[in-house]
């Protein structure tokens, strides 16, 4: 993420800087140098009632394991693409869409003794279009509840990144090209 981050301001300061002093400047990409913003994702978990942070944290989880999809909270009078609920039922996600739809965050799991972040990072992986693999070890995320209360792992593993990698990556709706390293002066 600083990357990118870094890309976009040394970009537009030597924009800015060459434009002042009057001569035209563009940016192009290097010879197969194309980069794709992320996919950013909005979340409202106003509805997660005591999970917020749990929620929050599964975010972040899922930002610092991938990057072609970021994870943001919505934004006031945004639209959210996920909609986080508290209820008393099992955790479940609704996908209405990649990257779309509603995320239960269900107390009886909770009551059971599952881990919350753990939860919040599982569903949310649905939501990422990851499917459930069960019955599986602690170390995958998608193995959900059958990997059992005592597994508090919230990292999807290799694959489960790898996977959403290619399901963000190969959107063909973010056309965001990043050029770096050259700038072409006229």
């Amino acid at each position: 993420m600083y990357s990118r981050t870094f890309v976009h301001g040394f970009t537009a300061a030597l924009t800015a800087a060459l434009t002042l002093s009057g001569v035209q400047a563009y940016a192009a990409p290097a010879p197969g140098d194309q980069l794709l913003a992320p996919r950013v994702v909005a979340y409202d978990a106003g509805a997660s009632a005591e999970f917020k942070a749990a929620v929050d944290r599964g975010a972040a989880i899922w930002n610092e394991s991938v990057d072609a999809v970021e994870l943001r909270p919505a934004a006031a009078g945004q639209r959210a693409n996920i909609r986080i609920l508290a209820d008393n039922g099992w955790p479940r996600a609704l996908t209405t869409s990649l990257g779309n739809g509603t995320v239960y965050i269900g107390r009886e799991a909770v009551n059971e003794g599952y881990n919350t972040v753990r939860i919040s990072a599982h569903e949310l992986g649905h939501i990422l279009g990851l499917p459930d693999r069960k019955p599986g070890p602690c170390t995958s995320l998608m193995s959900g509840s059958s990997a059992g209360v005592s597994c508090t792992d919230p990292y999807p593993d290799a694959a489960e990144k790898a996977q959403v990698e290619g399901n963000f990556g190969a959107a063909t709706d973010r056309p965001t090209t990043v050029a770096r390293d050259t700038v072409i002066v006229d």
